[in-house]
């Protein structure tokens, strides 16, 4: 086909390198491609990895949700979906652009080539083109000079002045003009015959040849672009199950979303195993302020004299703490507001007011702080939190069924130890049997010590396991409580600052299942979440810790304060903490905060000492 290009020789050169440089455009665009790939694969390894739990953190534990599993599913797969791409930007560099490139570096040599032969073969057209010109003009030259030789002679024959001798050497010399034309004209026609020859040969054998190969080198680098493009292709397709795949365990996972199983999950996690308190009683303060418990409420009668109801085991054990937080506070801690200055005189009428007496006696609410802090499970005071103690061995900390929980993870953990414990002590049973059948290969005398040492840790181990289970067997009900030790009682309630909150109370559950206080609107006090370490035991009013008589009359008209009269006699139950109250009792039901500066304490030794 190029054959009728004979004479766009170069058009033709120029073609063929543009051909080359768009070969090399496509490289480079297949390269950029390769590294948006590459660069698109990090990009998305980087994001599944940002968003992948940390180990042994508070947020690996949250995968254990379908939702959540779904989405670690969903970043496993992005993952293997980026591995997908990378593999698209290397079969590319290696199918491709590193083809190619060695492609064209072979494609300009040949074009080289080619176009070489082509200037060869043209030079050498031109130059027997040259030759027969000259040719061509020597013989036109030896015509024209034999002419006016003979035209000369003819001259000089016609001549009678002319001598015979004049004449006869002009007709030699016209015959020698003639002669030399006669050979120009031999080797003029020579020459065209050779030159007639060579540009045939030129025209139809050895450009066509040449044009030939540059067409087929052209045809093959097109071929070739084509190939390449459908490779490029190709090796996307080929990834396009593997992406499916992946697209397909995203959607499996989010099909295996569960929302029922979530929610029970989350019952399961967090429940504590209290049962709600019943209704509370109707107050009538048209009668003398004397409350009665009913068996729902969250106080319990001590000793009023009447023959009220008590609660049972199991409702004692999980009553949940539904009382409002501020009228909760205000049974923990001191009255917020300084107490009055002592009167005058000592007699009741030269007594001030002081703090505003209370509407209603304390003591109802008093003993139900006092129930609801006996009341299963043991709830402890926020200055462990401020200490930042542990948490007691046995989880009484923890509501009943979070306590359970930690307790069988606990026994599971132990019974794991003692399995890798028996599992050492086996392997060096074995390699002690080995050394006393081949005594060359060791010391069997070298293994018993920590065999011993094994054995020890096995024993240990089991004991805290039947310790551990113990307590289990305690909480499901399998065997009956153990009596615990008399824990420190009023101490719970002191505190280093008199402005901050003693505070046992509970709202709310933690999702560890530790028990947290919301930030308090008077005291702007807020309390980390941790384990307690300070407990309270079931029914154990506080001890007294002395006596106390009444110096003036004091009316207790704030929440939390006692009235008192004049010489009065009653029980010391909490020392004055700096913040100017003491704590005392009149009886069972009826205690509260009065004006340290209203009473005279006497202590006895052993509390002091304590």
């Amino acid at each position: 086909f190029f054959d009728s290009l004979q004479d766009q020789f170069d058009n033709l050169e120029k073609h063929t390198q543009w051909g080359i440089d768009v070969l090399e455009k496509y490289i480079k665009f297949v390269k950029e491609r390769t590294e948006i790939e590459l660069s698109y694969a990090k990009q998305l390894r980087n994001l599944s990895k940002k968003y992948q739990p940390k180990k042994n953190s508070k947020e690996e534990e949250e995968y254990r949700y379908t939702s959540t599993r779904a989405f670690l599913a969903t970043l496993n797969e992005m993952n293997d979906y980026a591995g997908q791409h990378e593999v698209i930007s290397e079969n590319m560099t290696s199918l491709i652009t590193g083809e190619l490139t060695r492609y064209v570096q072979e494609l300009k040599q040949e074009r080289k080539s080619h176009f070489h032969d082509g200037r060869k073969a043209q030079q050498h057209i031109e130059t027997c083109w040259k030759q027969l010109e000259a040719s061509k003009r020597r013989f036109e030259r030896d015509c024209k000079e034999a002419d006016r030789a003979q035209q000369y002679f003819e001259k000089m024959d016609a001549d009678i002045n002319v001598t015979k001798a004049d004449v006869e050497k002009a007709r030699q010399q016209a015959q020698l003009r003639h002669q030399m034309a006669e050979d120009s004209k031999a080797e003029y026609s020579s020459t065209l015959q050779k030159f007639n020859s060579e540009q045939h040969e030129h025209y139809y054998t050895h450009i066509p040849n040449i044009f030939r190969k540059i067409q087929e080198m052209e045809e093959r680098r097109i071929v070739r672009i084509g190939e390449s493009m459908k490779t490029f292709a190709e090796v996307d397709r080929q990834v396009i199950p593997i992406i499916g795949k992946c697209l397909d365990e995203i959607t499996k996972a989010a099909e295996s979303v569960d929302h029922k199983n979530d929610s029970q999950m989350v019952i399961e996690a967090f429940k504590s195993g209290f049962e709600p308190p019943g209704d509370v009683d109707f107050e009538d303060f048209t009668q003398p302020m004397k409350r009665t418990v009913s068996e729902s409420s969250l106080s319990n009668s001590r000793g009023d004299g009447k023959s009220e109801p008590k609660f049972s085991s199991k409702s004692k054990g999980k009553l949940w703490p539904f009382i409002k937080k501020n009228k909760l506070m205000s049974l923990l801690t001191s009255p917020h507001q300084p107490p009055p200055p002592p009167p005058a005189s000592a007699s009741p009428s030269a007594v001030p007011n002081g703090p505003q007496s209370p509407k209603q006696q304390k003591e109802p609410l008093s003993h139900r702080f006092n129930e609801f802090m006996t009341s299963k499970p043991k709830i402890h005071c926020f200055r462990s939190l401020k200490r930042g103690g542990a948490g007691p061995e046995d989880f009484s900390n923890l509501p009943p069924e979070q306590r359970r929980k930690k307790l069988q993870q606990k026994v599971d953990e132990l019974n794991r130890d003692i399995q890798k414990e028996m599992d050492s002590r086996d392997a060096l049973t074995k390699m002690k049997d080995v050394y006393i059948k081949n005594p060359q290969m060791g010391d069997a005398a070298s293994v018993d010590h920590r065999l011993a040492e094994l054995g020890q840790n096995i024993e240990k181990l089991r004991l805290e396991v039947q310790k551990f289970e113990g307590w289990l067997a305690e909480v499901e009900g399998r065997l009956p409580a153990r009596t615990e030790q008399p824990r420190r009682q009023s101490g719970v309630y002191e505190t280093q600052n008199p402005s901050g909150v003693n505070s046992c109370a509970q709202d709310r559950e933690s999702p560890d299942g530790s028990y947290t206080e919301e930030q308090s609107q008077e005291t702007e006090m807020k309390v980390p979440a941790t384990d307690f370490d300070d407990e309270f035991d079931d029914e154990e009013p506080l001890p007294t810790i002395g006596t106390c008589k009444a110096l003036y009359t004091f009316e207790g008209q704030n929440e939390g304060t006692i009235s008192v009269a004049e010489g009065e006699m009653l029980y010391v139950i909490e020392e004055d903490k700096g913040d100017g109250w003491t704590r005392i009792r009149r009886n069972e039901d009826e205690e509260g905060y009065v004006p340290t500066s209203y009473v005279e304490v006497y202590l006895d030794k052993n509390a002091k000492g304590a």
